[in-house]
């Protein structure tokens, strides 16, 4: 049973957007004439974020004169009301978050870089290894945990079960951040979990837990999942710093996304995954271009699905690469 809408997950925003929780600036003098050196980036503890930290590793912010200093929130949905109300600069958006908070008018966003691409069994549903559920087709009248109500996950999930002669009605999603989901699996508050590396892999191997569906299948192979996402007036205010964010991070996807071992390396730094299952787990892909044909892949399955009212030209948030 999905909430109805998008109206619980936008009233929040909307209310946490009222609080001015502005940082402290630092106003570059050299660096590049940069208008701001120190950035605060809002991240998940999962795979997509790689490159922010081989950027930092390799020094690719510092030759542009900044200093990155991420934040660990629990979703996007969280992230952005920090990112609204100015407490970081810039935040992994998942696309899905990310355009919903555009139709609503929670602010102008503005996507700088893409992030994460999925790949086969990067996002999978997964049940206990004793569960009697053994299809899609089992989940009828389950709980299912997902990130948060109204968004990537659901759709997701949605796609996977219309696939599978099952309407989203036929199911509850229950709300749980990543870290949070593999406990409510175990515990029996959920019968199936739909989880992303590296706690996807960590389910399988400290619980067993078996694996139902891939679900980025279908309607949404290779599906464009998170952008680093800034707003329109920080953009306007920082216009130098964002563009040297642009420059280093895009350096670093292309090293994520073509080096395996380099996202290995630093998994085990911002997440509790060891160097062992950081070798394991399976790794979508890295984009180092913003492509709009397919970003508004995103929106257009999301306006078939109901996420989305009207249809959305993408192209106005997307931020062109500095030269």
């Amino acid at each position: 049973m999905r909430l109805t809408g998008r109206r619980t997950v936008i009233g929040v925003i909307a209310a946490l957007t009222l609080t001015a929780c502005g940082g402290t600036d630092t106003t570059a003098t050299g660096n590049n004439g940069l208008e701001k050196t120190t950035i605060k980036v809002g991240i998940l503890p999962i795979a997509d974020v790689a490159a922010l930290y081989i950027a930092t590793e390799r020094g690719f912010f510092k030759a542009e004169g900044l200093t990155v200093k991420p934040e660990i929130v629990a979703s996007t949905q969280v992230a952005i009301p920090k990112l609204v109300s100015g407490s970081v600069d810039i935040t992994l958006g998942n696309y899905f978050s990310v355009l919903s908070g555009q139709e609503a008018k929670v602010a102008n966003f503005r996507i700088l870089a893409d992030t994460f691409q999925a790949k086969p069994d990067v996002f999978d549903i997964v049940v206990k290894k004793d569960s009697p559920i053994q299809s899609v087709k089992d989940l009828k009248g389950k709980k299912i945990s997902v990130a948060s109500f109204n968004s990537i996950g659901t759709l997701a999930v949605d796609s996977t079960l219309r696939a599978n002669g099952l309407s989203p009605k036929d199911v509850t999603y229950v709300p749980a951040a990543f870290p949070d989901a593999p406990g409510k699996l175990a515990s029996g508050q959920t019968d199936a979990a739909w989880l992303t590396e590296p706690f996807l892999t960590g389910v399988q191997k400290d619980m067993g837990a078996r694996k139902i569906a891939d679900t980025m299948t279908g309607a949404m192979a290779d599906f464009p999942i998170a952008g680093w996402t800034t707003t329109e007036p920080t953009l306007s205010k920082y216009p130098k710093a964002m563009a040297a964010f642009q420059r280093a991070i895009v350096k670093a996807q292309q090293i994520a996304d073509s080096d395996r071992k380099a996202v290995e390396k630093v998994l085990p730094t911002y997440t509790k995954i060891t160097p062992d299952g950081a070798s394991i787990i399976t790794l979508g892909a890295y984009p180092s271009t913003l492509n709009a044909t397919r970003i508004q892949r995103v929106a257009d399955l999301m306006l078939e699905y109901g996420y989305l009212k009207t249809k959305m030209d993408v192209n106005p948030l997307l931020v062109p690469m500095p030269q």
